[in-house]
């Protein structure tokens, strides 16, 4: 015991003068911030764009070293050979090094890291032992050992250590959840770090089933990704697609706890600048909205819309009537279409050549009654042409300009014109998009609107002054920054790209992250999706637009699915975007769930014809799975009473963890009711639930989450509620890290 005491003094010895380094790399970089921010440069542009360049700088390290703190280092690696002068390597959330740059502590991301992960007995990557550091606060607690040479169990490794081995990951994977997900950067296995290490090339397919740790891996590899390929991914960002806010909200401090902060997550229903959808459809109409031929549907819509008049329209200008043939604006529609832009875009073509022939046909006229014009009289009739009202309203018949928004609601608000769209549709799919104009829009709908704003395009107008100087200030930026970086001798620190963003104007421009969120034209150089199972063709072509380099880490279960649009295949979900650039990964290992309850969950999944991933669980538990019954008698009613009965009696076991009731849409509310009238300030409903002990979620709200407990409220019911509710029925079960509960109606 006196030599694991004093390895662990030693170890607490070390990680103190770590965060020594730590607290003084924050007092320098505050320091500077302080320095910076009080420089007086006057009226002088390129000075005061450098300070406020490097203040933000100086302010995205502090917020990097804040967020670090918490088990700021968490393994040791004991070599084969001394590197700079010793034998062990520490691994950490970042890099630190001393005042004369030699490393103290190794960033995880490294390549040098790798063994950490990686090593084993019989390749040891030069590693004799690998050594994780439990930590509390800044306190090392216990340190297990992993011995790959065998010399040192014999005592003859000549290194005086004491090994202690008692399972990090095992004690992680039992460790009490939180409501919020926590990385996994202490205990990534093997299978895992192969996964979040892979180029950044194409799109990476990482399949596995409940509990394999796929979001985990998702999240570290956009932070590997974000380390190794810093230059590309820092000025064009990464982003993060989720399936629900409740999944966001607990993901999301993952990234910052592994000093990544620029990243923008979003749910499926945010792609859309302005919109922020919550509302599902119902099956029937999402899987109509998720197919791949609504994008055709809605090029037809738009061209619907660039229509000539059937008969001949006198328009009355100067109290000149002018009779206008069909033939004239079809001529200027069709020269406008030829140029392949977007309709708003093509518009101006449209406007240009109906005003040129009206003017010549209005001219001519002129002439035959014995007027005599000249280059400027046809000026001055085109411009009175120009701003006719008769002109205006032939004109904009012809060729609206219009919204996403205005397109899409007129489309689902006016019966004739869908019919007259869809000849080949049932009378009940029409009826199935049916919907009122001051209806809020979808989740489905997201895809459609950013469809029809590529077809679209900008309302059209004169080029903007300011949008010219921004270009011109941009050029004088990078310029500006260049020096910067040589006058300060940052050279490798930072990019002029980057140093440039920082520049202030009259407003702030506001980090990459936020420009990208509210640019709906913005491309990202890396995109990962989560439960991307569900996701439907038309989610894809949002997605693809985002990131044209087709660089993805998509990570999902195809047993999984649960929307009526999603894939059945990745083959097919993926092919029509990507074709062959895609590869695919699979996750065996159930690291989560306790083993009774992974094989009940897949036999029953199994049953129901799901194409599941049969995974080990690397543990059994310690509770069988509970199952208790409603009594029929008390209805509606009974059921929420045996949900609350069955929380009661888990409480009991463990009031300190997490549960999560999982109920099907149509009981949610009420049961929810039931649960928070018994349990009070400790329960709540949705994602506000993920911050207290008892969350009440439906099977949607549950994907990707995990809870030490979960009681599943009526399973045939969850079953039930959907054409692929065995999948909502297959994923709540796979929910929980310790007991699972179903009460049966």
């Amino acid at each position: 015991m006196r030599v694991h005491e004093s390895e662990l003094d030693r170890e607490r010895a070390v990680v103190a003068g770590l965060y020594d380094r730590l607290d003084a790399l924050r007092a320098e970089t505050a320091e500077r911030l302080v320095r910076v921010r009080k420089e007086s440069v006057g009226g002088n542009h390129q000075a005061r764009s450098e300070r406020d360049a490097f203040a933000r700088l100086y302010e995205d390290q502090l917020v990097q070293l804040r967020e670090v703190d918490a088990r700021l280092v968490f393994g040791r690696l004991l070599l084969d050979e001394p590197v700079d002068g010793s034998d062990h390597r520490y691994i950490g959330r970042i890099g630190l090094r001393d005042d004369d740059q030699r490393s103290l502590l190794l960033d995880w991301r490294a390549q040098q890291a790798s063994a950490f992960y990686q090593a084993t007995a019989t390749a040891r990557m030069g590693v004799r032992a690998r050594r994780h550091l439990t930590m509390t606060g800044r306190q090392v607690v216990r340190i297990d050992d992993e011995v790959f040479d065998e010399a040192l169990l014999d005592g003859a490794g000549g290194s005086g250590e004491q090994i202690q081995g008692e399972g990090a990951l095992l004690a992680a994977l039992t460790a009490q959840r939180t409501g919020r997900m926590h990385d996994i950067v202490a205990t990534i296995q093997a299978e895992q770090d192969r996964i979040i290490r892979s180029d950044l090339r194409g799109a990476l397919v990482v399949q596995g089933g409940p509990g394999t740790g796929k979001t985990a891996v998702a999240l570290h590899r956009a932070a590997y990704l974000l380390y190794a390929n810093r230059q590309r991914l820092s000025s064009s960002g990464v982003l993060v697609v989720g399936p629900s806010s409740a999944f966001l909200r607990y993901i999301e401090a993952v990234l910052p706890s592994l000093g990544e902060t620029g990243v923008v997550m979003q749910t499926l229903g945010e792609l859309f600048p302005g919109v922020e959808a919550t509302v599902e459809d119902a099956p029937e109409a999402g899987r109509l909205k998720g197919a791949a031929p609504m994008a055709r549907l809605l090029w037809r819509a738009v061209r619907s819309r660039q229509k000539a008049p059937a008969e001949p329209q006198t328009i009355v200008v100067d109290n000149e009537r002018l009779e206008v043939q069909p033939d004239l604006i079809q001529r200027a529609i069709a020269k406008a279409q030829r140029t392949g832009k977007p309709h708003n875009v093509a518009r101006v073509t449209f406007v240009k050549s109906a005003l040129s022939e009206l003017t010549e046909q209005l001219a001519a006229q002129l002439r035959a009654s014995g007027s005599t014009l000249d280059d400027a009289d046809l000026k001055v009739l085109r411009e009175d042409l120009r701003t006719s009202y008769d002109v205006r309203v032939l004109l904009n018949t012809a060729w609206l300009p219009l919204t996403p928004q205005k397109l899409l609601q007129d489309l689902y608000a006016r019966p004739a014109w869908l019919a007259e769209l869809t000849p080949r549709w049932s009378q009940a799919e029409r009826d199935a998009l049916r919907r009122d104009r001051s209806e809020p829009f979808t989740v489905s709908d997201v895809p459609l609107l950013d469809e029809a704003a590529e077809l679209l395009g900008d309302f059209p107008g004169r080029p903007d002054p300011a949008d010219r100087e921004r270009e011109r200030q941009r050029k004088r930026d990078l310029e500006n920054a260049r020096a910067a970086i040589r006058n300060m001798g940052v050279q490798g620190l930072v990019s002029a790209e980057q140093l440039a963003d920082g520049f202030a104007e009259q407003v702030d421009r506001g980090s990459t992250a936020e420009r990208a969120a509210a640019d709906r034209s913005w491309t990202y150089g890396h995109v990962v999706v989560d439960e991307a199972q569900e996701l439907s063709p038309m989610q894809w072509r949002v997605l693809v637009r985002r990131c044209p380099m087709k660089s993805f880490t998509i990570v999902g279960d195809i047993a999984q699915v649960a929307s009526a649009a999603g894939a059945t295949s990745w083959e097919d979900a993926l092919k029509p975007s990507f074709k062959e650039a895609w590869r695919l990964e699979e996750l065996t290992v159930n690291y989560r769930t306790p083993a009774q309850i992974t094989r009940e969950a897949e036999r029953i999944a199994a049953e129901a014809g799901l194409p599941i991933t049969p995974t080990q669980a690397v543990r059994e538990g310690d509770w069988p799975i509970r199952r208790t019954s409603a009594p029929p008698a008390a209805g509606d009613r009974g059921l929420a009473d045996a949900v609350v009965d069955a929380v009661e009696h888990d409480r009991g076991i463990d009031a300190q963890g997490t549960l999560a009731v999982i109920v099907a849409q149509d009981e949610v509310e009420r049961v929810a009711a039931a649960v928070l009238a018994r349990f009070g300030d400790a329960a709540a409903r949705g994602a506000s639930g993920l911050t207290r002990p008892i969350a009440v979620l439906t099977g949607f709200e549950a994907k990707g989450l995990e809870f030490d407990a979960v009681v599943l409220a009526d399973p045939a019911a969850l079953a039930a509620e959907s054409p692929r509710g065995a999948a909502s029925l297959y994923v709540a079960m796979t929910r929980p890290t310790q007991r699972l509960t179903l009460v049966e109606r």
